[in-house]
């Protein structure tokens, strides 16, 4: 079901559910109301028998037929009120009661009467006519005390129902709020985990059971846009994989095709001039074949280091130690070639886990090709550092060489590319980058024409084995 439908449904539950209380609050409402009609009409009742009983008691002590004649006219009175407002009357304290009512009321006039036929005074009958009065007059106002203790128990216990309606309403709204926002947030967190999966390079999918809502069009969105995304990066890894190939397959014909060139060359002058030749410029030419293939086999051994790396020889290591043990390696060449060096570093920094004389391998390439580039003089900053997170290892090494233009940077790290023309093979960076990935490491440059380069190195902080 999806979202919106969830929600106007919800909405719907808890209007009906506010109808519903509504319905009841105004039965309540009604009947209080009928009640509270009564009242009014027991009070015009009250005052009227207590108006006849102020009549009989005149009538008692003064035996005028006057006051009699007021106590008939206030019974005929009442009766006519009480059939005109029979209905509210009913409704109010009931059909039995009204009876009762009506009956007192017809026993009282009978008296009344009676005693209007007899001419001399008779105790008995006024001791009835009394009792009679007393009755209806008790009767009324006994009924009228408990139609308004009746009126404030519907008023509080509305006011009660009122009260756990509310909250059940606040309840249901919060409930079904909770459970909606619950599917939402849950919807949401799958996706945000899927993007940033995505973002790492991880095309993973959502698995399990994809709601039918909003949330769930979004997800099969994303897991079809995972799928091409990966089918996209094999695609690219491929390209990526036929372009090196070709670089690759470019640079070893350029470099092998010197030396080749010059043991064909060689051949040719040695077969030329072998008869003229003596031992020694024999063994002289032959020396200098043996020498052409060295180069190939140099070559061809740089290549098979990077695409078969040996063994790393891991270990728990310190990096200020392997660059100290470095910069001792290096001293001589550093001196010769008047490179000031500044070294700067980083106190108890945690371990790494690494081939020590690997990082090393490293360190010497970037250090000659900077003592290179600076030549004549300059200045080598190197220094040791805690990462960003406290996670890895930063190593800098930055000259004040000539740089390199920013068009060059993007193939700095590509096999047989080189800066310092037939000077440099283009594999000791090549190789450089092979050693820092196998370590699960990355190795970055930034340079500036006519201000120097900087390399950095970034191990990961050993954590134990796994």
């Amino acid at each position: 079901m999806r979202i919106e439908r969830k929600i106007i449904l919800s909405n719907i539950f808890n209007i009906g559910l506010i109808f519903l209380i509504g319905f009841f609050a105004l039965q309540d409402l009604d009947l209080m109301l009928t009640k509270l009609r009564f009242v009014e009409i027991a009070d015009d009742l009250n005052e009227s028998f207590l108006e006849m009983r102020l009549s009989e008691k005149n009538y008692l002590i003064y035996h005028k037929q006057e006051f009699l004649a007021e106590v008939k006219e206030k019974v005929e009175s009442t009766g006519k009120l009480l059939e005109s407002a029979g209905p509210d009357i009913i409704r109010a304290i009931g059909r039995e009661n009204f009876e009762l009512l009506k009956s007192h009321l017809k026993s009282y006039a009978g008296v009344v009467e009676e005693v209007r036929d007899k001419s001399v005074s008779n105790k008995y009958l006024e001791l009835r006519f009394r009792t009679e009065g007393k009755k209806l007059r008790e009767f009324s106002s006994t009924i009228t005390r408990l139609e308004r203790k009746g009126v404030n128990s519907i008023i509080s216990s509305s006011k009660t129902i009122l009260v756990y309606s509310f909250v059940a309403i606040v309840l249901c709204a919060v409930f079904v709020s909770h459970f909606i926002s619950q599917k939402i947030v849950r919807s949401l967190r799958e996706i945000e985990t899927l993007a940033k999966s995505i973002s790492l390079g991880n095309f993973n999918k959502i698995e399990g059971h994809i709601p039918g809502d909003e949330f769930g069009s979004v997800m099969t969105a994303i897991n079809s846009m995972s799928d091409e995304l990966r089918n996209r990066e094999d695609a690219l890894i491929q390209s990526k994989k036929l372009a090196s190939l070709g670089i690759l397959t470019a640079g070893v014909a350029h470099e092998l095709t010197n030396p080749l060139n010059n043991i064909s060359m060689i051949a040719q002058t040695y077969t030329e001039l072998y008869d003229s030749l003596d031992r020694v410029q024999r063994i002289e030419f032959m020396w200098k074949v043996e020498h052409e293939t060295e180069r190939i086999k140099e070559i061809i051994k740089n290549l098979l280091d990077f695409s078969k790396p040996k063994q790393a020889n891991l270990k728990e290591t310190d990096i200020n130690t392997v660059l100290e043990r470095t910069l001792k390696l290096l001293q001589n060449m550093l001196d010769i070639s008047n490179i000031e060096t500044k070294v700067d570093m980083e106190r108890n920094l945690p371990n790494v886990f690494v081939d020590a004389y690997q990082i090393q391998q490293v360190l010497v390439n970037l250090v000659t090709n900077a003592v290179q580039t600076m030549q004549p003089g300059g200045t080598l900053y190197m220094s040791t550092r805690n990462g960003s997170g406290g996670d890895s290892v930063e190593i800098k090494v930055m000259d004040t060489g000539k740089g390199i233009p920013s068009e060059l940077l993007q193939h700095i790290f590509d096999p047989f590319f080189s800066t310092k023309g037939e000077k440099g093979t283009g594999l000791g960076l090549f190789v450089s980058y092979g050693i820092i990935k196998n370590h699960r490491g990355d190795i970055r440059v930034e340079s500036k024409v006519g201000v120097g380069t900087t390399f950095t190195i970034e191990l990961p902080v050993y954590k134990g084995r796994t």
